[in-house]
């Protein structure tokens, strides 16, 4: 309570505001550990003398173990909430980059950062989280996903170039320890202490709601005894819909231009003569420019739509692709590291309103992780493809032009989506 003169007032935020703030911190951490992959990419190399395509191959297991677990992980947070799922997680977490640090071979490294850190990935995954801050908000629903997910771009921001000085000054080891400790200390308080699945577990409702919307709310049985609306399609009905398979090509391109980046970039911009600390600030840069994108998109899905951002993201993707073809100094990779690092998240939170759009929210858990299944199938393709082809040709030249081509099609893929309610193939019928 605040008191002024002779007036008081009550202040109370609401609980869902700090669902955003606990889930931006905790994505804030979790970044560094995402995108650290480029950064200790050559220094391991440097050590066990392993190929480009080998070491890839690693971010691509983890890749496939992620794609796979996301939809069972959704699926599980649509019954139970995100508690249980995102602690779990976040002992693998812990486990996986804590046993890195102890790694001899390449099986090793296979294993803990394929498999236990793919797990830890998977249970604290953006569609999870834009998927939960869509359960409390149907006003300023783009706005408040936009905003917690861009602690994913600030937290790259912040600390690649600390994990950078890390690596190059205590070594690459000491890094993935550091990473391990940290998701344990961050994750843990603010997953058992702030987050819940919805606002009816707190007796609350959805901010923003009308009058007559609050009444239709409060009759509703909880998420685990009803369906919120009959008429939202489940997953088996959403395949039924083009709408959903042009998603599904849009999210795997993204998923593959997004993951050559943060595996390959540090080591293609190293291999053209920036040093690592230019290249990982690059990088930095990458992630703040992300949180730009993220905090247009939001906002922009709420006044105009899905579509257009979606179009917009790929064709500057595409041209960033074929500048850095041809100009390949330290102002264009400047230049590309920006542009591209712009479009890095805006999917993230467009995710979760266009699939809430087209299908309802009952299934949005379920619906969001499998078709992030398909963005990180790209992503493992992306990461993967790019490390063999370099390690076939001697260059990023033609992975490149993979990526450009891939990003024509996605544009043209986001034009053809239907931005409608769909509804199941029986109401249709009637």
């Amino acid at each position: 309570m605040f008191r002024f003169g002779d007036y008081n007032w009550r202040f109370r935020l609401y609980w869902g505001w700090y669902v955003v703030g606990s889930s931006f911190i905790i994505l804030f951490f979790n970044s560094g550990a995402r995108y650290s992959f480029g950064v200790m990419f050559k220094p391991m190399i440097k050590e066990f003398g392993w190929m480009r395509g080998s070491i890839s191959l690693a971010f691509f297991i983890n890749m496939i173990i992620y794609a796979i677990l996301l939809t069972v992980v959704g699926r599980v947070y649509d019954r139970f909430g995100p508690k249980w799922v995102m602690l779990i997680a976040t002992f693998f977490l812990f486990i996986g980059h804590g046993l890195i640090f102890f790694i001899q071979s390449l099986w090793e490294f296979y294993l803990y950062y394929g498999i236990f850190v793919a797990i830890g990935f998977a249970g604290t995954s953006l569609p999870l989280f834009a998927s939960l801050i869509s359960k409390w908000f149907a006003k300023w629903r783009g706005f408040a996903i936009s905003l917690s997910l861009s602690g994913n771009c600030l937290g790259q921001f912040v600390l690649l170039p600390i994990f950078t000085f890390i690596t190059q000054n205590y070594g690459w080891r000491v890094s993935y320890l550091l990473i391990g400790l940290l998701m344990l200390i961050i994750n843990i308080p603010f997953i058992i202490f702030v987050l819940k699945k919805e606002p009816r577990e707190m007796g609350l409702i959805p901010y923003g709601l009308n009058n007559n919307e609050d009444e239709t709310y409060k009759k509703k049985k909880p998420y685990f005894l009803k369906n919120e609306n009959e008429n939202d399609l489940n997953l088996k009905e959403a395949i039924y819909t083009r709408s959903f398979w042009l998603f599904v090509i849009v999210m795997f391109v993204c998923g593959s231009g997004d993951f050559w980046m943060i595996t390959h970039f540090i080591p293609f911009a190293t291999d053209k003569g920036l040093s690592p600390f230019t290249a990982g600030n690059i990088m930095g840069w990458y992630g703040l420019m992300g949180l730009l994108g993220v905090l247009a998109a939001g906002p922009s899905s709420d006044l105009i739509g899905n579509k257009i951002p979606l179009a917009v993201t790929f064709l500057i993707r595409f041209i960033s692709f074929i500048i850095i073809l041809i100009y390949q100094d330290v102002i264009s990779f400047y230049f590309f590291g920006l542009t591209f690092g712009f479009t890095f998240l805006i999917t993230a939170p467009l995710t979760a309103t266009l699939l809430g759009k087209l299908y309802g929210f009952s299934y949005i858990g379920l619906i969001s992780g499998f078709v992030t299944t398909f963005h990180h199938l790209g992503g493992g393709f992306g990461a993967y493809i790019g490390g063999w082809l370099f390690d076939k040709t001697g260059g990023y030249e033609i992975s490149l032009y993979i990526s450009a081509l891939l990003a024509l099609i996605a544009f043209a893929s986001s034009f053809l989506i239907k931005e409608k309610r769909h509804l199941p193939r029986n109401v249709i019928l009637k």
